[in-house]
C-alpha cells in the first residue's frame, strides 16, 4: 500500500509539472522510480531501464491530458507538432534501442549530467535569444530526431529541449509550453514501444511489460491525468521563471542523490 501511495503521489506531482512547465515529469519520475525500485529490490541491472521505460509510458497519458488543457486555451501550434513528430518518433525509438544496450551505471551517469545541465539552465535563466523563424522540414526532422534520441535516454517528454528551441524560433513562451506538451506524446509513444520491445527478452520481475513496470505505470498515469489540467491552468497565472528556479534546486538534490548512489 505504501508503494502504491508513492506511485500516486509521484504521478500527481508529475502531472502538475507537465501542465505548468511543458515537461512530462520524467525529470522527477525517473530518479524517484529509481529510488523506489531499489527499495523494492527489483533486478539491479535493469532498475534504470525500468524507470526510463515506465516514465515514458506514463508520459503518454500525462501529455494527452496536458495538451488537451493547453489546446483549450489555444496554446498549441499544431503545424509545428506535425512537422517535428516524424523526426521525434524515429529518434526516440532508436534511442530506446541504444539505451537497452547500455548498463544501468552508464545511464545513471548520463541522467545525472543531464539533470545538472537542465538545473543550471533553469537557475541561471539561460534562454536562447529569439532571432529566427522555424526551419524547413529537413531541419525540423533533424531537430526532432535529436530531441527524441536524448529524451529516450533520460526518460522525459522533451520539454527541457523543445521549449528552448521553440522560444529561439520566436514562438511565445506560453505557446512554446503548450506545443511542447503536445510534442511529448509522440516522444512518449515511440519511447514506450521501444522500451517494451527491447525489454521483452530481459529477466524482469512479474507485472513487467518489457522495460515498463505496470503497477508503477498505473499509479503514476491515473494521478497525472487528474492533475495535468490544474498545472496548465497555473501556467497562465503564475511566474514561471521563479517556479523553474525552485524546480531546478529539486533537480540538483535528486541528481546529487543519484550520483552518490553510484559509490
Amino acid at each position: 500500500m505504501t508503494v502504491w501511495l508513492m506511485y500516486i503521489a509521484l504521478g500527481a506531482f508529475a502531472g502538475v509539472l507537465a501542465g505548468l512547465l511543458g515537461v512530462g515529469g520524467g525529470l522527477v519520475i525517473v530518479p524517484v522510480l529509481t529510488f523506489i525500485f531499489t527499495a523494492q529490490h527489483l533486478p539491479e541491472g535493469h532498475i534504470l531501464h525500468l524507470a526510463l521505460g515506465t516514465s515514458l509510458a506514463s508520459i503518454m497519458f500525462t501529455s494527452i491530458s496536458s495538451l488537451r488543457a493547453h489546446h483549450g486555451r489555444g496554446a498549441v501550434d499544431w503545424p509545428v507538432v506535425r512537422r517535428i513528430s516524424l523526426g521525434i518518433m524515429v529518434g526516440t525509438f532508436g534511442g530506446s534501442w541504444v539505451a537497452a544496450q547500455l548498463s544501468t551505471r552508464f545511464l545513471k551517469v548520463f541522467f545525472v549530467v543531464f539533470l545538472y545541465y537542465v538545473a543550471t539552465q533553469m537557475l541561471l535563466n539561460i534562454k536562447p535569444k529569439p532571432h529566427r523563424q522555424l526551419p524547413g522540414q529537413t531541419a525540423m526532422f533533424g531537430v526532432g530526431g535529436l530531441i527524441g534520441g536524448v529524451s529516450s535516454l533520460v526518460g522525459i517528454g522533451g520539454g527541457s529541449m523543445s521549449v528552448p528551441f521553440l522560444v529561439w524560433c520566436n514562438v511565445a513562451i506560453h505557446r512554446a509550453i503548450g506545443t511542447s506538451a503536445a510534442i511529448g506524446f509522440p516522444i512518449a509513444l515511440a519511447g514506450a514501444v521501444g522500451y517494451v520491445v527491447n525489454g521483452l527478452s530481459a529477466p524482469l520481475p512479474p507485472y513487467s511489460l518489457g522495460f515498463v513496470y505496470l503497477p508503477a505505470l498505473i499509479g503514476i498515469a491515473a494521478a497525472s491525468i487528474a492533475t495535468a489540467p490544474f498545472g496548465a491552468k497555473l501556467a497562465h497565472s503564475l511566474p514561471i521563471d521563479k517556479l523553474k528556479k525552485i524546480f531546478a534546486l529539486l533537480l540538483i538534490v535528486m541528481g546529487t542523490k543519484m550520483l552518490l548512489s553510484l559509490f
